[in-house]
């Protein structure tokens, strides 16, 4: 099976998955690390003071980051980011796994789950409607240490949403239609619908990274000036009579 983390390199750049898998520690770097653990501090600094905001990794100014969290706290499923049903939960599906840093919701292990006896204790439809409840399909969330785009996601992290999602949904046997891309680093968090386009756009990286059996050919655009493996990839001292194809 693919990891969650190999699917994205592989919808980002094959090459650099192939590097990467090369690679003896593949853990995730500290200041990335770092980042993403800001996701489980939300409640402690939606109202820190600027001078604790500045020793953290954070991406915005101290006052910009506060009113991005107050925004986030003003999301109907904002009590569930900040006490989850689950926290680095390893899931294993049918074609992915990996670690999923949240599941919201009725995201629990199956031996939780509420049984006929507690139907009449569920919450009502104007409850079910704030956040994803008990008789609601779990939601899983990526947390991402980078900068989200302008609208939406970026592609490679809309592909591993969409594989935590699949293995989210084949561990709790039901359809589960959408997941989050939180951004700790800047207060904001993404939803990621399963559409026919992104999960087509899944099966593609999901071929690719179990195609990969020697070096992919290089893609040589924007993506590289951003790529660690840069140098060893040698993208931009490639040979004219390369460049011809």
């Amino acid at each position: 099976m693919i990891p969650f983390s190999d699917l994205a390199r592989a919808a980002y750049c094959p090459r650099q998955l192939y590097y990467a898998r090369r690679e003896d520690d593949r853990a995730v770097p500290p200041d990335a690390r770092a980042r993403i653990d800001l996701a489980y501090r939300y409640p402690a600094l939606v109202d820190a003071p600027d001078a604790t905001l500045r020793r953290l990794p954070i991406r915005r100014s101290p006052a910009a980051y506060r009113r991005n969290l107050d925004r986030l706290r003003g999301r109907d499923d904002y009590d569930w980011l900040v006490d989850p049903a689950r926290e680095r939960a390893f899931v294993s599906g049918k074609d992915c796994h990996g670690t999923v840093h949240k599941v919201l919701g009725a995201g629990g292990d199956a031996a939780d789950a509420p049984g006929e006896d507690a139907a009449a204790d569920a919450p009502g439809e104007d409850a079910a409607a704030d956040a994803p409840g008990d008789d609601e399909p779990p939601l899983p969330t990526v947390v991402s240490p980078g900068e989200p785009p302008e609208n939406g996601v970026w592609g490679s992290q809309a592909v591993r949403a969409v594989a935590v999602a699949k293995a989210v949904a084949w561990e709790r046997e039901r359809e589960v239609p959408r997941a989050l891309v939180e951004y700790p680093s800047v207060g904001a968090a993404r939803e990621v619908r399963l559409t026919t386009r992104k999960k087509a756009a899944y099966r593609r990286a999901l071929r690719a990274a179990r195609a990969i059996d020697g070096p992919p050919s290089r893609v040589d655009d924007d993506r590289c000036s951003a790529c660690d493996y840069r140098e060893e990839c040698g993208v931009g001292r490639r040979s004219f009579r390369s460049l011809l194809g």
